[in-house]
Protein backbone atom coordinates (compact mmCIF):
# COMPACT_ATOMS: atom_id res chain seq x y z
CA UNK A 1 0.00 0.00 0.00
CA UNK A 2 1.58 3.56 -1.02
CA UNK A 3 2.04 5.71 1.79
CA UNK A 4 -1.04 8.23 0.32
CA UNK A 5 -3.62 5.42 0.37
CA UNK A 6 -4.81 5.92 3.64
CA UNK A 7 -6.55 8.95 2.20
CA UNK A 8 -9.42 7.19 1.04
CA UNK A 9 -9.96 5.37 4.02
CA UNK A 10 -12.57 6.76 6.58
CA UNK A 11 -12.19 6.24 9.93
CA UNK A 12 -14.60 7.59 12.62
CA UNK A 13 -14.52 6.68 16.52
CA UNK A 14 -17.40 5.29 17.80
CA UNK A 15 -19.24 6.20 21.31
CA UNK A 16 -17.37 3.84 23.10
CA UNK A 17 -14.67 6.38 22.85
CA UNK A 18 -10.86 7.10 21.16
CA UNK A 19 -8.78 3.49 22.19
CA UNK A 20 -7.63 3.02 25.37
CA UNK A 21 -3.73 3.73 25.61
CA UNK A 22 -1.13 2.52 28.35
CA UNK A 23 -0.17 5.08 31.42
CA UNK A 24 2.50 5.04 33.73
CA UNK A 25 1.77 2.08 35.45
CA UNK A 26 0.92 -0.45 31.94
CA UNK A 27 -2.38 -0.10 29.84
CA UNK A 28 -5.30 2.00 30.70
CA UNK A 29 -5.46 5.97 31.00
CA UNK A 30 -3.07 8.05 32.72
CA UNK A 31 -2.80 12.46 33.50
CA UNK A 32 -0.61 14.05 31.49
CA UNK A 33 2.18 15.56 33.60
CA UNK A 34 5.24 17.51 32.93
CA UNK A 35 7.69 15.20 30.39
CA UNK A 36 11.48 15.89 29.95
CA UNK A 37 11.77 16.33 26.03
CA UNK A 38 12.61 13.42 23.33
CA UNK A 39 10.44 10.02 23.16
CA UNK A 40 11.21 6.38 22.60
CA UNK A 41 9.02 4.43 20.43
CA UNK A 42 8.75 0.18 19.62
CA UNK A 43 7.30 -0.31 16.66
CA UNK A 44 6.81 -4.40 17.23
CA UNK A 45 4.62 -6.71 15.21
CA UNK A 46 2.50 -7.83 18.39
CA UNK A 47 3.29 -4.99 20.50
CA UNK A 48 3.45 -0.79 20.99
CA UNK A 49 5.27 0.31 23.65
CA UNK A 50 6.16 4.05 24.30
CA UNK A 51 8.74 5.73 26.77
CA UNK A 52 9.21 8.93 27.99
CA UNK A 53 10.24 10.42 31.35
CA UNK A 54 8.81 12.77 33.75
CA UNK A 55 10.19 15.54 35.07
CA UNK A 56 10.99 14.19 38.46
CA UNK A 57 13.01 11.59 35.96
CA UNK A 58 10.06 8.92 36.75
CA UNK A 59 9.78 6.78 33.52
CA UNK A 60 6.43 6.52 31.90
CA UNK A 61 5.59 3.78 29.81
CA UNK A 62 2.55 2.74 27.64
CA UNK A 63 1.68 -0.15 25.39
CA UNK A 64 -0.75 -1.80 23.40
CA UNK A 65 -1.15 -4.54 21.51
CA UNK A 66 -0.55 -3.66 17.64
CA UNK A 67 -3.63 -5.99 16.57
CA UNK A 68 -7.24 -5.54 15.11
CA UNK A 69 -10.22 -8.00 14.49
CA UNK A 70 -13.47 -6.50 12.12
CA UNK A 71 -16.90 -7.22 13.82
CA UNK A 72 -20.34 -6.97 12.82
CA UNK A 73 -21.53 -3.54 11.96
CA UNK A 74 -25.26 -3.67 13.72
CA UNK A 75 -26.73 -1.68 16.23
CA UNK A 76 -27.03 -4.57 18.89
CA UNK A 77 -23.27 -5.36 18.36
CA UNK A 78 -22.98 -1.17 18.69
CA UNK A 79 -24.68 -0.92 21.89
CA UNK A 80 -23.06 -3.78 23.43
CA UNK A 81 -20.06 -2.22 22.88
CA UNK A 82 -20.62 0.98 24.42
CA UNK A 83 -21.96 -0.97 27.68
CA UNK A 84 -19.16 -3.38 28.12
CA UNK A 85 -16.51 -0.14 27.62
CA UNK A 86 -14.68 -1.65 24.31
CA UNK A 87 -13.30 0.72 22.19
CA UNK A 88 -13.96 0.45 18.27
CA UNK A 89 -13.38 2.14 15.23
CA UNK A 90 -15.55 2.03 11.94
CA UNK A 91 -13.53 1.93 9.14
CA UNK A 92 -14.97 2.48 5.73
CA UNK A 93 -18.19 1.31 7.45
CA UNK A 94 -16.86 -1.41 8.85
CA UNK A 95 -16.71 -1.76 12.99
CA UNK A 96 -12.96 -2.78 13.87
CA UNK A 97 -11.52 -3.28 17.58
CA UNK A 98 -8.26 -2.42 17.92
CA UNK A 99 -5.25 -3.10 20.61
CA UNK A 100 -5.58 -5.40 23.97
CA UNK A 101 -9.70 -5.25 23.37
CA UNK A 102 -8.88 -6.79 19.85
CA UNK A 103 -6.50 -9.82 21.11
CA UNK A 104 -9.46 -10.56 23.91
CA UNK A 105 -12.44 -10.86 21.34
CA UNK A 106 -10.08 -12.93 19.15
CA UNK A 107 -9.71 -15.60 21.91
CA UNK A 108 -12.34 -15.70 22.97
CA UNK A 109 -14.15 -16.35 19.24
CA UNK A 110 -11.03 -17.98 18.59
CA UNK A 111 -10.64 -16.14 15.66
CA UNK A 112 -6.87 -14.95 14.16
CA UNK A 113 -6.21 -11.19 14.96
CA UNK A 114 -5.68 -8.88 11.93
CA UNK A 115 -2.09 -7.35 12.36
CA UNK A 116 -0.87 -3.69 10.86
CA UNK A 117 2.90 -5.82 10.73
CA UNK A 118 3.75 -8.96 9.41
CA UNK A 119 7.30 -10.65 9.85
CA UNK A 120 8.30 -7.18 11.88
CA UNK A 121 7.40 -5.38 8.94
CA UNK A 122 4.26 -3.37 8.18
CA UNK A 123 2.06 -5.90 6.38
CA UNK A 124 1.98 -5.51 2.62
CA UNK A 125 -1.76 -8.21 2.99
CA UNK A 126 -3.56 -5.79 5.03
CA UNK A 127 -5.53 -2.73 3.24
CA UNK A 128 -5.91 -1.06 6.75
CA UNK A 129 -2.53 -1.54 7.86
CA UNK A 130 -1.30 1.74 7.41
CA UNK A 131 -4.76 3.82 9.11
CA UNK A 132 -4.99 1.79 11.81
CA UNK A 133 -1.12 2.11 12.66
CA UNK A 134 -1.12 5.30 12.79
CA UNK A 135 -4.41 5.69 14.50
CA UNK A 136 -2.52 3.31 17.36
CA UNK A 137 0.61 5.10 17.75
CA UNK A 138 -0.94 8.45 17.42
CA UNK A 139 -2.98 7.65 20.20
CA UNK A 140 -0.05 6.45 22.12
CA UNK A 141 2.41 9.05 21.88
CA UNK A 142 0.24 11.72 21.94
CA UNK A 143 1.48 15.08 19.98
CA UNK A 144 4.79 16.51 20.65
CA UNK A 145 5.87 18.75 23.60
CA UNK A 146 7.53 20.82 20.73
CA UNK A 147 7.35 20.96 17.06
CA UNK A 148 10.51 18.61 16.06
CA UNK A 149 10.34 16.87 19.31
CA UNK A 150 13.38 14.05 18.97
CA UNK A 151 12.14 10.45 18.94
CA UNK A 152 13.62 7.34 17.85
CA UNK A 153 11.70 4.31 16.74
CA UNK A 154 13.24 1.01 16.34
CA UNK A 155 13.25 -0.48 13.15
CA UNK A 156 14.37 -4.32 11.94
CA UNK A 157 17.94 -4.93 10.54
CA UNK A 158 18.44 -7.15 7.33
CA UNK A 159 17.08 -10.38 8.25
CA UNK A 160 19.69 -13.05 7.59
CA UNK A 161 17.59 -15.69 6.06
CA UNK A 162 14.51 -13.69 4.19
CA UNK A 163 16.89 -11.69 1.34
CA UNK A 164 13.19 -10.71 0.15
CA UNK A 165 12.49 -8.74 2.98
CA UNK A 166 13.25 -5.02 2.73
CA UNK A 167 13.70 -2.84 5.42
CA UNK A 168 14.00 0.63 3.65
CA UNK A 169 10.00 1.24 2.68
CA UNK A 170 9.34 0.18 6.48
CA UNK A 171 11.97 2.80 7.83
CA UNK A 172 10.97 5.59 5.57
CA UNK A 173 7.03 4.73 5.58
CA UNK A 174 6.97 5.12 10.02
CA UNK A 175 9.69 7.89 9.64
CA UNK A 176 7.36 10.23 7.39
CA UNK A 177 4.68 8.78 9.50
CA UNK A 178 5.82 10.29 12.59
CA UNK A 179 7.27 13.34 11.35
CA UNK A 180 3.66 14.40 10.18
CA UNK A 181 2.70 14.22 13.69
CA UNK A 182 5.31 16.63 14.53
CA UNK A 183 8.11 14.48 15.64
CA UNK A 184 12.30 14.32 14.48
CA UNK A 185 12.14 10.91 14.02
CA UNK A 186 14.79 8.89 14.00
CA UNK A 187 15.30 4.90 13.65
CA UNK A 188 17.06 2.67 15.68
CA UNK A 189 17.96 -1.14 15.34
CA UNK A 190 15.92 -3.27 17.65
CA UNK A 191 19.00 -4.89 19.18
CA UNK A 192 20.89 -2.19 20.06
CA UNK A 193 18.39 -0.61 21.78
CA UNK A 194 18.56 -3.26 23.75
CA UNK A 195 22.37 -2.79 24.69
CA UNK A 196 21.52 1.33 25.23
CA UNK A 197 18.53 0.12 27.76
CA UNK A 198 20.29 -3.15 29.69
CA UNK A 199 24.10 -3.41 29.38
CA UNK A 200 25.14 -0.01 30.74
CA UNK A 201 26.52 -1.94 33.58
CA UNK A 202 28.83 -3.68 31.38
CA UNK A 203 29.67 -0.45 29.15
CA UNK A 204 27.62 -0.62 26.67
CA UNK A 205 29.55 -3.88 25.55
CA UNK A 206 28.22 -7.49 24.76
CA UNK A 207 24.94 -8.86 22.80
CA UNK A 208 21.34 -7.62 23.28
CA UNK A 209 18.66 -9.42 21.75
CA UNK A 210 15.61 -8.70 21.02
CA UNK A 211 12.51 -11.26 20.91
CA UNK A 212 9.94 -9.94 18.99
CA UNK A 213 6.80 -11.40 17.71
CA UNK A 214 7.63 -11.24 13.71
CA UNK A 215 11.67 -11.43 14.14
CA UNK A 216 14.58 -11.75 16.64
CA UNK A 217 17.29 -8.81 16.06
CA UNK A 218 20.16 -9.03 17.33
CA UNK A 219 23.22 -6.57 18.02
CA UNK A 220 26.83 -7.58 19.03
CA UNK A 221 28.22 -4.05 20.33
CA UNK A 222 31.31 -2.74 21.64
CA UNK A 223 30.93 0.28 23.86
CA UNK A 224 27.68 1.16 22.98
CA UNK A 225 29.37 0.41 18.85
CA UNK A 226 27.50 -2.21 17.12
CA UNK A 227 30.15 -4.45 15.45
CA UNK A 228 27.19 -6.81 13.41
CA UNK A 229 23.55 -6.20 13.20
CA UNK A 230 20.98 -8.48 12.02
CA UNK A 231 17.46 -10.05 11.95
CA UNK A 232 16.21 -13.76 11.48
CA UNK A 233 12.73 -14.34 9.97
CA UNK A 234 11.30 -16.06 13.17
CA UNK A 235 9.77 -14.78 16.52
CA UNK A 236 6.95 -15.54 18.81
CA UNK A 237 4.62 -15.66 15.79
CA UNK A 238 6.59 -18.74 13.84
CA UNK A 239 6.43 -20.34 17.76
CA UNK A 240 2.31 -19.55 17.40
CA UNK A 241 2.21 -20.61 13.92
CA UNK A 242 3.52 -24.21 14.62
CA UNK A 243 1.74 -25.22 17.30
CA UNK A 244 -1.40 -23.97 16.13
CA UNK A 245 -1.23 -26.03 13.16
CA UNK A 246 -0.09 -29.31 15.56
CA UNK A 247 -2.61 -28.61 17.70
CA UNK A 248 -5.58 -27.73 15.67
CA UNK A 249 -6.45 -24.23 17.46
CA UNK A 250 -6.24 -20.78 15.81
CA UNK A 251 -2.59 -18.61 16.13
CA UNK A 252 -4.30 -16.18 18.64
CA UNK A 253 -5.79 -18.80 20.61
CA UNK A 254 -2.01 -20.54 20.88
CA UNK A 255 -0.94 -17.47 21.95
CA UNK A 256 -2.97 -16.84 24.91
CA UNK A 257 -1.70 -20.72 26.06
CA UNK A 258 1.91 -19.66 25.71
CA UNK A 259 1.03 -16.12 27.84
CA UNK A 260 -1.06 -18.38 30.73
CA UNK A 261 2.10 -19.58 32.72
CA UNK A 262 3.76 -21.50 30.45
CA UNK A 263 6.89 -23.12 32.26
CA UNK A 264 10.13 -24.44 29.60
CA UNK A 265 11.18 -26.44 32.54
CA UNK A 266 7.92 -28.20 33.24
CA UNK A 267 5.55 -28.44 30.10
CA UNK A 268 2.26 -30.18 31.63
CA UNK A 269 0.29 -31.48 28.97
CA UNK A 270 0.52 -31.81 24.71
CA UNK A 271 0.00 -28.30 24.73
CA UNK A 272 2.53 -26.65 26.36
CA UNK A 273 4.74 -29.36 25.22
CA UNK A 274 4.38 -28.37 21.58
CA UNK A 275 5.71 -24.76 22.87
CA UNK A 276 8.27 -26.23 24.72
CA UNK A 277 10.06 -27.79 21.55
CA UNK A 278 8.92 -24.88 19.58
CA UNK A 279 11.43 -22.40 21.75
CA UNK A 280 13.97 -24.64 22.36
CA UNK A 281 14.50 -24.90 18.49
CA UNK A 282 13.78 -20.90 17.88
CA UNK A 283 16.75 -20.69 20.35
CA UNK A 284 18.58 -23.04 18.92
CA UNK A 285 18.25 -21.41 15.88
CA UNK A 286 19.34 -17.73 16.70
CA UNK A 287 22.40 -18.86 18.83
CA UNK A 288 23.55 -20.95 16.03
CA UNK A 289 23.12 -17.69 13.10
CA UNK A 290 25.18 -15.65 16.06
CA UNK A 291 27.65 -18.92 15.48
CA UNK A 292 27.47 -18.76 11.91
CA UNK A 293 28.01 -15.22 11.85
CA UNK A 294 31.20 -15.44 13.89
CA UNK A 295 32.44 -18.45 12.17
CA UNK A 296 32.54 -17.11 8.20
CA UNK A 297 32.69 -13.58 9.19
CA UNK A 298 35.62 -11.56 9.14
CA UNK A 299 36.63 -7.97 11.52
CA UNK A 300 34.41 -9.70 14.24
CA UNK A 301 35.55 -8.13 17.62
CA UNK A 302 37.72 -9.90 20.00
CA UNK A 303 36.44 -9.46 23.55
CA UNK A 304 39.11 -9.99 25.61
CA UNK A 305 36.69 -10.76 28.89
CA UNK A 306 33.55 -13.13 28.79
CA UNK A 307 30.46 -11.32 28.24
CA UNK A 308 26.84 -10.69 28.87
CA UNK A 309 23.52 -11.88 26.51
CA UNK A 310 20.83 -10.41 27.75
CA UNK A 311 16.87 -11.21 25.45
CA UNK A 312 14.30 -8.71 25.63
CA UNK A 313 11.09 -8.67 23.89
CA UNK A 314 7.60 -10.41 24.56
CA UNK A 315 8.80 -13.48 23.29
CA UNK A 316 11.50 -13.58 26.26
CA UNK A 317 8.96 -13.15 28.91
CA UNK A 318 8.15 -16.64 29.02
CA UNK A 319 9.12 -18.66 32.47
CA UNK A 320 12.17 -20.74 31.77
CA UNK A 321 13.70 -18.62 29.07
CA UNK A 322 17.16 -18.16 30.29
CA UNK A 323 17.37 -21.87 31.44
CA UNK A 324 16.00 -22.96 28.13
CA UNK A 325 18.86 -20.55 26.11
CA UNK A 326 21.61 -22.10 28.77
CA UNK A 327 20.64 -25.72 27.76
CA UNK A 328 20.79 -25.09 24.29
CA UNK A 329 23.91 -23.24 24.98
CA UNK A 330 25.96 -26.18 26.28
CA UNK A 331 24.81 -28.38 23.55
CA UNK A 332 26.62 -26.22 20.57
CA UNK A 333 29.98 -25.18 20.11
CA UNK A 334 29.53 -21.29 20.69
CA UNK A 335 32.64 -19.15 19.38
CA UNK A 336 32.12 -16.41 22.38
CA UNK A 337 32.65 -16.88 25.89
CA UNK A 338 29.98 -15.71 28.39
CA UNK A 339 29.53 -14.59 31.44
CA UNK A 340 25.67 -14.69 31.65
CA UNK A 341 22.82 -15.14 29.78
CA UNK A 342 19.79 -12.86 31.23
CA UNK A 343 16.19 -11.26 30.88
CA UNK A 344 15.41 -7.93 31.86
CA UNK A 345 12.26 -7.79 34.51
CA UNK A 346 10.16 -6.23 32.38
CA UNK A 347 11.55 -7.16 29.10
CA UNK A 348 8.67 -6.32 27.51
CA UNK A 349 9.81 -2.40 27.33
CA UNK A 350 13.75 -3.05 27.10
CA UNK A 351 13.41 -1.22 23.04
CA UNK A 352 11.35 1.42 23.66
CA UNK A 353 13.67 2.49 26.58
CA UNK A 354 16.52 2.27 24.91
CA UNK A 355 14.92 4.25 22.35
CA UNK A 356 14.40 6.84 24.61
CA UNK A 357 17.74 6.52 26.18
CA UNK A 358 19.02 7.74 23.02
CA UNK A 359 16.58 10.07 22.42
CA UNK A 360 17.31 12.13 25.01
CA UNK A 361 21.03 12.12 24.41
CA UNK A 362 20.24 13.34 21.49
CA UNK A 363 17.79 16.30 22.57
Amino acid sequence: MAEGDDKKVTIDFGSGGRPATGSATGRGGGAQAAMELGKGLDVGTANLVSAVQDAQGNLILKSQRNAFIDIDADDFTRNMLTKLNVQYVVVNNRMVVIGDPAFELANIFNRPTRRPMKHGLISPDERDALPIEKMLIETLLGPPQTQGEILYFSVPADPVDAAERNIIYHRGLFEGMLRKLGYNAKPLNEGHAVVFSELADEDFTGIGISCGGGMFNVCVAYKTIPCLQFSTSRGGDWIDNNVSQVLGVSPSKACAIKEKGVDLRNPRNREEEAIEIYYRELIKYTLGQIKARFEKGQNMPAFPDPIDIVFAGGTAKIGGFVECVQTVYEEIDFPLRVKRFWRPDDALTSVAKGCLVAAMSDE
